[in-house]
């Protein structure tokens, strides 16, 4: 007959012994139980069945209305092959720490909270609600093989100089090897002693592995009759599931990493894992929880369905963990609420603990209220009755005012304002009448009041209804257009452009930036050109004739006197000075003796034809 599974004198597995489950020697724990059926722990050492052997087992607890389930790993997988530990390496009584001890500074509030100070069966602390982990941690050098109650495996002393530097380093690696493996962490992670890693280091311990799952003592809410289920729990924990890893300094050829699937080069730092055997490792950045995906504090690690976990979610995996003790459930009867699970009364009203099970209750920032605590402490005072609007009552606002819905009435006629047009005036509410009869204004365009709720537009203390303010040319309304006023008129820029606008000259078109004014009139810079060539006037020298601008070159060309001497054009621009002799023109330089070719500017001269001669050249030409 089917029974408890036992083990002979050599310790080896034996398959022949079994206890009817009534009598209970020993239980492993509740593991994959269904709620409410008899629990039938089954040792994790059963070697293979045959399907026949199997089917009478399986028979045998159908009959018995028995649930039964095998506690991971799974050993049919040759290689997650899993040693269990021996008792000289393991402590079962675990590790007394005081983690947080009051008055311990809270590292996410600061300087609000004064000191931890424990809430009676919460996790919080009272003095600033934050969780018990977020406040500082003690005692220092508590590793997690302390915590865990286990002994170290490798026997190699540790470099005094990287204690020195560190807050933990993985046993058997040499100083060089220590820094490698350090350097292939996350930055942030590394437990550089005074840096963020060191903090980040206690904080996991304290959150990984949480001390009232591995001491009975820290389990405040655990009943006198669950206490054995509690023993059989980590008992079977710890043989089956709970290890730490190492850190291997090379392996002879490469392997993929169970965590990221790449690629570990041969030689190359790799973290294992013995429950998993040797041909399984993980690049040291990669070997994190399955669940949360922290990686896993010094390498402390629980396997579970060929995955490696965390203690916390390891348990989490098996157990529903109280989301306000923070403990493990080992009731049949618990609370499920917010997607999270609850000892019976432990889902509590956050301020003042009275129990929410079958109750309303009002969700702020997370947690749960009971409708008294909200409605003291969160609910809003009625602005016309001063009294709390309800969790039961609508709350109508309005500007950080706030309303019953019975109470949302006009202050003068007393109509209720819920779902009407209301206007505010001086702290109190009126309704669309009352509000006009009082305080509209009118607009400036038809003389009609402002009705409340209606779209007013607003310039220079004018006032105009939406519909009225518009362009007084063409009445297209404006609304958020531009626009110009001009002699309390407001014009639409394209009637104000047409009506007022400056044109140039030569074009007839609106100039908008950039013009110039020649004889008092506009022209844009492009359109003042010379009236020969077209050249650009504007900023250049240029003269007019018969009132058109001419450039110097095209004005000399066209109309200016010619030199006799030379035929060029003689402008005058600049002050320039000329000879003028019977209807004969010449520059000053040009004007020269035609026979020794001195200057006869303000000198005598003689004409000879179409010569001009200096009295010398003259008297010799005559001789």
């Amino acid at each position: 007959m089917p029974g408890w599974p036992g083990r002979s004198k050599d310790g080896k597995p034996e398959t022949t012994l079994w206890r009817k489950p009534e009598t209970r020697p020993f239980n492993w724990g509740p593991i994959g139980h269904l709620p409410g059926a008899p629990i039938v722990p089954v040792s994790p050492i059963i070697p293979k069945q045959s399907p026949e052997k199997r089917a009478g087992i399986d028979d045998y607890f159908k009959r018995g209305r028995y649930s039964y389930a095998l506690a991971q790993p799974r050993y049919e997988k040759e290689k997650f092959y899993t040693s269990p530990f021996s008792n000289t390496s393991f402590h079962y009584k675990g590790f007394l720490a005081a983690e947080v001890e009051e008055g311990k500074p809270c590292l996410s509030c600061g300087i609000k909270c004064k000191g931890f100070k424990p809430h009676p069966w919460r996790k919080s602390c009272l003095a600033c609600q934050c969780d018990r982990e977020k406040h500082a941690y003690g005692p220092e050098n508590v590793g997690a093989l302390e915590k865990l109650g286990m002994k170290e495996k490798f026997k190699e002393p540790r470099d005094p100089k990287m204690v020195e530097r560190y807050a933990w380093i993985p046993a058997g690696l040499s100083v060089d090897n220590v820094e490698e493996y350090m350097n292939l962490l996350p930055s942030d992670k590394v437990p550089l002693r005074g840096s963020t890693g060191e903090k980040w280091r206690e904080q996991q311990l304290v959150v990984q592995l949480p001390r009232q799952d591995l001491n009975l003592q820290y389990c405040r809410h655990l009943e006198t009759q669950h206490r054995n289920d509690y023993i059989s729990f980590i008992n079977a924990r710890n043989e089956i599931a709970l290890d730490y890893g190492y850190v291997k300094q090379g392996t002879t050829k490469p392997m993929p990493c169970y965590g990221c699937g790449s690629r570990i080069p041969a030689n190359s730092m790799t973290v294992m894992a013995p429950k998993f055997g040797e041909s399984i490792g993980w690049h040291p950045s990669c070997f994190s929880c399955t669940e949360c995906g922290e990686i896993l504090v010094d390498l402390a690690y629980c396997i579970h369905e060929d995955q490696v976990y965390c203690e916390r979610h390891y348990a989490e995996q098996l157990k529903p963990r109280c989301s306000a003790c923070d403990e493990l459930i080992f009731s049949g009867e618990y609370t499920k609420a917010m997607s999270k699970d609850w000892h019976i009364g432990h889902f509590s009203c956050w301020q003042c603990d009275e129990s929410l099970t079958g109750q309303r209750y009002v969700l702020r920032d997370e947690h749960p209220y009971c409708v008294k605590c909200y409605e003291m402490n969160f609910a809003n005072t009625c602005d016309e009755c001063n009294k709390l609007i309800g969790i039961d009552s609508k709350d109508l606002s309005y500007k950080e005012r706030h309303w019953h819905e019975a109470c949302f009435l006009c202050f003068k006629c007393r109509v209720s304002l819920v779902d009407k047009q209301f206007g505010s005036k001086a702290e109190k509410i009126y309704c669309g009448p009352c509000y006009d009869a009082q305080f509209a204004t009118r607009c400036d365009a038809c003389g009609e009041v402002f009705r409340a709720g209606t779209k007013k537009m607003e310039y220079k203390s004018r006032q105009w209804h939406e519909k009225c303010f518009c362009c007084c040319t063409c009445k297209t309304p404006i609304g958020t257009k531009s626009f110009i006023p001009r002699e309390q008129e407001i014009y639409c820029t394209a009637c104000y452009e047409d009506k007022f606008a400056t044109r140039c000259i030569k074009c007839s078109k609106i100039i908008t930036t950039g013009g110039v004014t020649y004889k008092s009139e506009p022209w844009h810079r492009e359109c003042f050109t010379c009236t020969h060539c077209n050249t650009l006037l504007a900023g250049q020298r240029f003269t007019s004739r018969d009132d058109k601008p001419y450039c110097a070159e095209c004005f000399g060309e066209l109309f200016a006197k010619r030199c006799t001497a030379c035929i060029k054009p003689i402008t005058g621009i600049g002050g320039t000075r000329f000879i003028s002799f019977e209807d004969r023109h010449w520059h000053n330089d040009c004007f020269v003796c035609a026979q020794c070719k001195s200057s006869l500017v303000g000198k005598g001269f003689i004409t000879d034809g179409a010569d001009i001669l200096c009295p010398d050249c003259a008297k010799q030409r005559l001789m």
